[in-house]
């Protein structure tokens, strides 16, 4: 057997386990969205029963591969060697381009990505032989199922609509009969709105999740398809009872169980359904390689593949292999908490927080005109009426302590419920609705209709979803493009080019995901301080000023050592760690905006000005710290003069002092700065008489004197807080 065929296969495996390393992580937000943003159970218990969702859901697979062997490509016109031309640059492609998502923190489609791969490098190869052949380009129907890749358009098109205008509807609905303080209608209609959500569920396991899998066998479909009405009534009545009863005796909250049950079924539909995304390919190879090895002799550049047409079901050892890797995806990636807290921030209800999408063109016209149609509507529609809606969207009074969730569980219990009844419905149908597209933009349409989309956050959160939305198509086209050039190189190359391009992949998903020292904040971090009592202020004050201040004074006597010595790199990884500190000071002083949703006493009320006060200061130092760096930055990189004379000097001390402050900030140690900064000023004026110093040198020299002594004595206002807020306790 040629080496390189099985270092190949080999790598093709490797490349198997990280996409579903990426895949999972992008999918992941498909049923965690829900369970996440409502807090209805510890983050550990809702991934747990999305592992044993997506656990079961792999291993009771069906197996079937069609879609990557023989669901784009015509395999009896390709040989050997291009199907394996084909599966390399489709599983290179595939997990750069879902890293690159997973970077970013968009949910995107794995099935799009993976059609449109095998589209975009057959369709290339394709037009290789016919060029090769001298054969007309109209052949290439011969070679492409092209009417794959067009019902993939039209079902984003369709399910962007539709589950967004559901989504709408029924969680405005459901907030009128429920409202925000939904406790006595939740005793009386708890029963029945479990039952339907329920039954809803159970239908789209049947119908999406168990459909395919393995121990459904044509009786047992047949059994389902014509008794499937009797079933319905049955689980609806029986859950209804149920559920009526828990509320009514044992005061259950059934919304909980209903949350999880969903996050389940859509975990268990997942895995079943989209495995073939992520192991297909190469699975694909695998076979293609017993096929050709089955005709002893044959020569891999004539033998044709048309054995790829029968029917191939993976073995349980690899369906099991490929569900244990995707829970400990599900446990361990931190780009699933990223791209899940997308989803969560353009949905969330939250005030104060920092907005993850800034604004656009798109989203301000449309939010001018949803402002105008409201105007007209509510000229038409009686004063009652507004304010009998109006008094639906009044939130309850949130308890000392109470955490302000991103949404309720009423929403989540929609957004799960429809997404499932949608996916279900058009499986019925023959549709093929995708997953993340529908689940994404019902939870989009529940949010509009809950009124998280207010007039402070309408334009970030269109740009969000547009952004989003944008990337889908992308993915079709940047898929397609990506797997064309990549086959291109692989074909014109060989195979030497085909193994280091794999190699050159799995490197970069490896360093990316496992070796870097960026710290992902998990889900759990990502909600901000939980109350504004005074204690809780204290301990946070107590803790974060030290660590602010000391990673304040350590970059600016960083940037003025990579200053003297003109390294324009330090003073990068400076400016970018400036930046950084901006961004968590300012999302640390947003926390003052969730403290004011809590009354508490006047001490607490005193230590939230305080805590105000405290970060107002730290945000303004930082930034300026950023600016100073920025300036710096550009000036060594334009190769302006260095400091020289008593202008040096003095910047090497002050590096010095900030250097001992930083360890030791005493009202001494900043008294001393602070008189080596008059010092540092008074021998400008002596140096700039003697010598001629350019208007840019002088700025750059008196700004990071400015900035030094504003830097001391925000931090000795700050310290100052923090003692009286301690005196006062």
């Amino acid at each position: 057997m040629d080496p390189f065929l099985l270092t190949a296969l080999g790598l093709l495996g490797l490349l198997a386990v990280l996409d579903l390393f990426v895949g999972v992580s992008n999918d992941a937000v498909n049923f965690l969205n829900s369970a996440v943003g409502s807090r209805t159970a510890p983050f550990r218990i809702v991934l747990t029963v999305a592992a044993a969702g997506v656990l079961l859901g792999a291993t009771f697979s069906s197996g079937m591969m069609e879609i990557a062997r023989s669901g784009v490509l015509m395999p009896e016109k390709f040989t050997f060697n291009d199907v394996m031309v084909v599966f390399c640059a489709v599983m290179v492609a595939d997990v750069l381009l879902l890293n690159l998502f997973n970077a970013l923190g968009l949910p995107t489609s794995t099935t799009v990505s993976i059609i449109f791969e095998l589209l975009g490098a057959t369709a290339t190869l394709a037009f290789w032989k016919i060029w090769q052949a001298g054969e007309p380009l109209a052949d290439i129907g011969a070679y492409v199922n092209s009417g794959k890749a067009l019902s993939m358009i039209m079902t984003i098109l369709v399910s962007v609509a539709v589950a967004f205008v559901a989504g709408l509807v029924v969680q405005f609905l459901l907030r009128l009969v429920f409202s925000f303080r939904y406790e006595k209608a939740y005793r009386y209609l708890g029963g029945l709105f479990g039952g339907i959500a329920m039954t809803s569920l159970f239908y789209f396991l049947i119908m999406k999740g168990a459909k395919g899998a393995s121990f459904m066998t044509p009786e047992r479909l047949a059994f389902l398809k014509d008794n499937s009405d009797l079933i319905l009534w049955s689980c609806f009545i029986g859950f209804t009872v149920l559920f009526q009863a828990l509320i009514t005796f044992f005061n259950t909250n059934v919304m909980r169980y209903v949350i999880l049950a969903g996050t389940f079924s859509l975990a268990f539909a997942f895995a079943g359904n989209d495995l073939v995304n992520f192991v297909g390919v190469p699975l694909a190879a695998l076979d293609s390689w017993h096929i050709f090895s089955a005709t002893p002799g044959a020569d891999p550049a004539v033998f044709t593949m048309e054995g790829l047409r029968e029917p191939f079901a993976a073995s349980t050892g690899w369906l099991v292999a490929s569900g244990l890797v995707m829970v400990v995806t599900l446990y361990c990636s931190k780009k699933a908490h990223r791209v899940i807290r997308t989803s969560v921030n353009l949905s969330s209800s939250t005030r104060g927080g920092r907005e993850q999408f800034g604004s656009s063109l798109p989203a301000r016209v449309l939010v001018r005109a949803s402002l105008n149609a409201n105007t007209l509507i509510r000229q038409f529609l009686p004063v009652s009426v507004l304010e009998g809606i109006g008094s639906r969207y009044k939130k309850k009074t949130l308890k000392p302590g109470e955490r302000e969730l991103p949404f309720d569980e009423i929403r989540a219990c929609v957004n799960l419920v429809v997404a499932a009844a949608l996916i279900a419905s058009a499986t019925s149908l023959k549709l093929p609705l995708s997953t993340t597209y529908v689940t994404f933009m019902v939870a989009m349409g529940s949010s509009l209709a809950d009124g998280a989309w207010d007039r402070e956050s309408a334009v970030y959160r269109i740009s969000g979803v547009l952004t989003v939305i944008s990337g889908w198509f992308m993915t079709a086209l940047s898929a397609a493009t990506l797997c064309a050039v990549v086959t291109l190189l692989f074909q014109a190359f060989g195979m030497g080019l085909m193994i280091a391009g794999m190699v050159v992949s799995l490197v970069v998903i490896i360093k990316t995901n496992f070796l870097t020292k960026e710290k992902e904040k998990s889900i759990e971090e990502d909600e901000g301080i939980s109350g504004g009592d005074v204690e809780t202020i204290r301990t946070l004050l107590k803790e974060a000023i030290p660590v602010e201040r000391a990673r304040t004074i350590a970059l600016l006597a960083d940037s003025i050592d990579a200053f003297l010595v003109a390294d324009a790199q330090k003073l990068t990884d400076c400016r970018d760690a400036a930046v950084d500190l901006l961004e968590e000071v300012s999302v640390a002083r947003g926390n003052y905006y969730r403290m004011a949703l809590y009354q508490g006493t006047k001490a607490d009320r005193d230590a939230r000005n305080f805590y105000y006060r405290s970060y107002s200061a730290m945000k303004d130092l930082a930034h300026g710290l950023r600016d100073q760096v920025s300036v710096t930055e550009n000036y060594v990189k334009n190769s302006h003069s260095a400091m020289t004379g008593l202008m040096a000097e003095n910047l090497e001390k002050i590096s010095v002092e900030l250097h001992r402050l930083k360890a030791d900030f005493t009202t001494e140690r900043g008294q001393a700065l602070l008189a080596l900064l008059d010092k540092a000023q008074s021998d400008y004026l002596v140096q700039s008489n003697t010598e001629t110093v350019s208007l840019r040198k002088s700025e750059l020299y008196l700004g990071k004197i400015l900035y030094t002594r504003e830097l001391v004595t925000r931090y000795q206002m700050v310290s100052f807080l923090e003692a009286r807020l301690n005196i006062a306790a």
